[in-house]
């Protein structure tokens, strides 16, 4: 499968430009309602007590603003932020260093924690209910156990896979809050304010025309307003009105749906080779060269939500969303067949 601009997990470009466009407090943050109100008021409670927050655990597909709402708990508590994630630390004394530098009330944001492994993550079970690490000295016969207190913290975990957490792990987070898709009109607020803080001029319709585009993530809505800006500026005056955006989109192989040539790839797949379905997901991975983890990880839940593909018991199937989407009718595979 070839490589995709609208590839929701965070690229070096991302990285160099997000932090600019991240909100930093509660009142600027766009989308996710229930979220935020219930952590305003959490933040609140534990302010008026002069109390360090409970543990937090954000989930949810990647790209929806995990990181940035680790940000700005930080920032409403008036406290500091310590980043990692799960894959760079590998020893419990990583971890355990980690947690000993941090002071009081900090908030240690720790992304894919999900693939912390198991000694690793041990090492956190004290940490979260008692504030404290038991570090072993000596070896053997001599070895002894002994209790370092740690200042009072605020762990918030991300993972963009909920069901890989341990029980032990998940049930010591106070607070757990899933981050759903946002919608067309929430993604054109997020867009009008990026293309404001880049210094692009956009107009309403083509801001809707990049929403509806973005697959409801944030994330790829500021890309593909980075890539539309390009084109503006190259091929038109500068300004990103719809016909901009449907030109640039077009050419970087967006549809209107937001899917590209790999989720049409699929469901052309599933549709001309398995004749509709039902496929098994194995199957469907060697048709397609693709690896099953990933087929099922990146590419279908996108599908899935817009109703373009069914999982059932016998595998999947392709709706008649996807054949309508493709302009394919029915009646032409039958005839094809014959």
């Amino acid at each position: 499968m070839e490589r995709r601009i609208i590839n929701t997990e965070i690229t070096p470009e991302d990285e160099k430009t997000e932090s600019g466009l991240r909100p930093q407090y509660l009142k600027d943050y766009i989308g996710q309602e229930r979220l935020k109100s219930t952590l305003k008021v959490y933040i609140d409670a534990a302010k008026s007590r002069g109390d360090t927050l409970d543990h937090v655990l954000f989930y949810g597909p990647p790209g929806l603003g995990k990181t940035t709402l680790s940000g700005i708990i930080a920032n409403e508590l008036g406290v500091n932020m310590k980043v990692t994630s799960g894959p760079a630390i590998e020893k419990p004394g990583e971890m355990a260093a980690i947690l000993n530098n941090l002071q009081e009330g900090d908030v240690l944001f720790v992304d894919e924690i999900h693939r912390l492994n198991r000694q690793v993550e041990e090492v956190l079970y004290p940490a979260m209910e008692d504030f404290a690490i038991d570090i072993m000295l000596g070896k053997e016969s001599s070895a002894r156990s002994i209790r370092l207190e740690l200042p009072k913290f605020t762990l918030v975990g991300a993972t963009t896979r909920a069901g890989l957490l341990t029980a032990p792990l998940r049930d010591r987070f106070g607070v757990v809050q899933k981050l759903d898709f946002y919608t067309p009109l929430e993604l054109k607020t997020i867009i009008c304010r990026s293309a404001r803080v880049l210094g692009v001029t956009i107009d309403d319709e083509g801001a809707m025309e990049l929403a509806r585009r973005s697959r409801g993530t944030p994330r790829l809505a500021n890309r593909l307003l980075k890539r539309v800006r390009d084109f503006a500026q190259v091929k038109y005056d500068g300004n990103i009105t719809r016909e901009v955006a449907d030109f640039a989109l077009d050419v970087l192989d967006v549809d209107r749906l937001g899917l590209d040539n790999n989720d049409r790839t699929i469901l052309l797949t599933i549709i001309q080779k398995f004749s509709g379905g039902p496929v098994g997901l194995d199957t469907l991975a060697a048709a397609l060269g693709e690896d099953a983890g990933t087929l099922e990880d990146v590419y279908e839940p996108y599908l899935l939500m817009n109703g373009l593909i069914n999982r059932t018991p016998r595998g999947r199937v392709a709706t008649e969303n996807a054949y309508r989407h493709l302009g394919i009718l029915r009646k032409e595979l039958t005839d094809n067949g014959k």
